[in-house]
């Protein structure tokens, strides 16, 4: 059974290294901050300026390491958007969708489609 939305869900946001690269243990202690906030949900690859000029190899790496490390009692919220790759390519939203699904089979993540 899917779990209602309610409480709060903030965004999570991405750091990076000094050098620009994803900052993947930086990205963990993040979840891990807001998680013991107490948050109920977490929005992971949002429409904030970064998420445009991640690569796709990029947007996996963190769609991973958040589905993976996310908390079971709270629903993450994956945005399935366009990448810097694929600007308005449906095909490659859908992708994005399907591997998201696979990465949380249990209690499907909530996905959206900004095409």
């Amino acid at each position: 059974m899917t779990r209602p939305f309610k409480g709060v869900f903030p965004v999570a946001p991405t750091p990076f290294t000094e050098t620009g690269e994803l900052d993947i243990d930086g990205q963990k202690r993040v979840l891990d901050c807001m998680i013991d906030q107490g948050i109920d949900g977490l929005c992971i690859l949002a429409n904030f300026s970064e998420q445009f000029l991640l690569t796709d190899v990029e947007r996996e790496t963190l769609a991973v390491t958040c589905l993976e490390h996310d908390d079971e009692n709270i629903k993450c919220v994956a945005i399935a958007a366009n990448s810097s790759s694929a600007l308005g390519d449906t095909e490659a939203n859908r992708r994005y969708i399907e591997r998201y699904r696979e990465l949380n089979p249990d209690d499907p993540t909530t996905l959206f489609n900004h095409t």
